[in-house]
């Protein structure tokens, strides 16, 4: 999986029954794990019923077919293997790890689950109160009241500003009927991408593919609203009552298939994903000593990118911090980065790639992950020598093309003074 130029995985396209996988074949455990994905999840949720994606998917490994909840899950807790499927923002996704000699038992029930769900009375009201608890949880502390007021700002008339999981009032409101409409126009035949790695053929991948996929109804699921362009929306405050405020921060990014991507991502280690050693860190943390910790990445929905940014710190320390932020964003757009930290960046994500596949589950994940943002077969062959090549001029365009304190939007949640 390396060689000379850095960390690769062979990829192989395998194709049957009207379905596409990518897959990484390795025989070193006996292992298999396959992964799977439809655009839409809370996307696709009405008004009014948002979360019903987040609820559907759990429910698929509550009970399907003959079997309900409890027999469903002692099949798969007999046989070992692990079955889930979520909603984000975005996508509906589904996967299964298991030992080989289960593989045929883990193709049957994930089957099962998606092409006849129970969703009996008992398990929507337990898998719905837990899903209720969770969204007012969320709310109880100042990040996730900033989180959802940044988003709400942000994309006021698209679905990636409404909570994902939904509201303790959607989540109260859904009933089964919802529940089954949202799994019918999501859970389908076409418009899947299919992921697999570990201990398994080509040819053994071809024939678990229709057994897989083949009950589904045919035809794909709704096309999604196209992600609209970040609204500015300055500073707002969202008042409550806790010593400490939690602030999100953030601004347009870009495409996920922007040429800048990777000179994006170099410019974001530096600047404020780099653990301690990002200049955020240095300046907020090491040097003031006004949070614990801070900072920013881009975090892709619908195939955008949009920078955001969090840290919490002690409501009279909000706007110094806030201002030391504004400074850093400001000199990585005027100056670029220095020599030694492109160094440093460019090693620290060469050398960490690797980490993210290391297993069979991690690798049918991350092929998953290339798919959903439309990377070519060779992307991960040819990313250490793309870094490589990124120049201190490039990065630096990039940070000025991207960055400006202007442009950052902020949402406080606390009791912050002076703001």
């Amino acid at each position: 999986m390396s060689g000379s130029q850095g960390f690769s995985l062979p990829i192989r396209v395998v194709e049957a029954g009207g379905v596409s996988a990518w897959l990484v074949e390795d025989h070193a455990v006996p292992v298999v794990s396959v992964s799977w994905s439809w655009r839409g999840g809370a996307a696709l949720d009405p008004a009014g019923e948002e979360g019903v994606a987040a609820v559907a998917a759990a429910l698929l490994s509550e009970g399907a077919g003959p079997m309900p909840a409890t027999a469903f899950a002692d099949a798969l807790r007999d046989q070992a293997i692990g079955l889930s499927f979520s909603a984000s923002r975005d996508w509906f996704e589904g996967g299964f790890r298991t030992l080989l000699p289960a593989l045929p038992e883990a193709v049957r029930l994930a089957a099962l689950a998606m092409a006849e769900p129970r969703l009996d009375a008992e398990a929507v009201e337990r898998v719905r109160a837990r899903a209720v608890a969770a969204a007012r949880r969320a709310l109880e502390t100042p990040r996730g009241q900033a989180g959802r007021a940044f988003w709400a700002e942000a994309f006021p008339d698209h679905p990636a500003g409404r909570p994902s999981n939904g509201t303790a009032e959607s989540l109260s409101a859904l009933q089964a009927e919802a529940i089954r409409a949202a799994l019918g126009r999501q859970v389908r035949r076409e418009g899947l991408l299919v992921t697999a790695a570990g201990a398994i053929t080509e040819g053994e991948l071809a024939a678990l593919l229709p057994r897989l996929f083949a009950g589904l109804p045919a035809g794909a699921p709704p096309a999604v609203q196209p992600l609209p362009a970040f609204r500015r929306f300055g500073q707002r405050v969202v008042p409550v009552d806790a010593p400490q405020s939690s602030v999100l921060f953030g601004q347009a990014g870009l495409a996920a298939d922007d040429p800048d991507w990777e000179a994006a991502q170099v410019m974001m280690r530096i600047l404020a994903g780099g653990g301690f050693a990002s200049r955020l860190m240095q300046s907020v943390r090491e040097k003031r000593g006004l949070a614990y910790g801070i900072g920013a990445n881009l975090d892709v929905v619908f195939r955008q990118a949009v920078i955001v940014g969090s840290v919490a710190t002690e409501n009279a320390r909000v706007a110094e911090t806030l201002a030391v932020t504004r400074e850093e964003w400001a000199r990585m757009a005027a100056e670029g980065p220095t020599a030694e930290e492109m160094a440093d960046a460019v090693a620290y994500l060469t050398g960490s790639l690797p980490l993210q596949f290391s297993d069979s589950r991690r690798v049918a994940d991350g092929l998953l992950a290339l798919r959903e943002n439309d990377r070519p077969l060779d992307w991960l062959a040819g990313r250490p020598a793309r870094l490589a090549a990124l120049g201190r001029e490039r990065v630096a365009a990039a940070a000025k093309r991207l960055l400006a304190p202007a442009e950052l939007s902020v949402v406080v949640a606390g009791q912050p003074v002076g703001l």
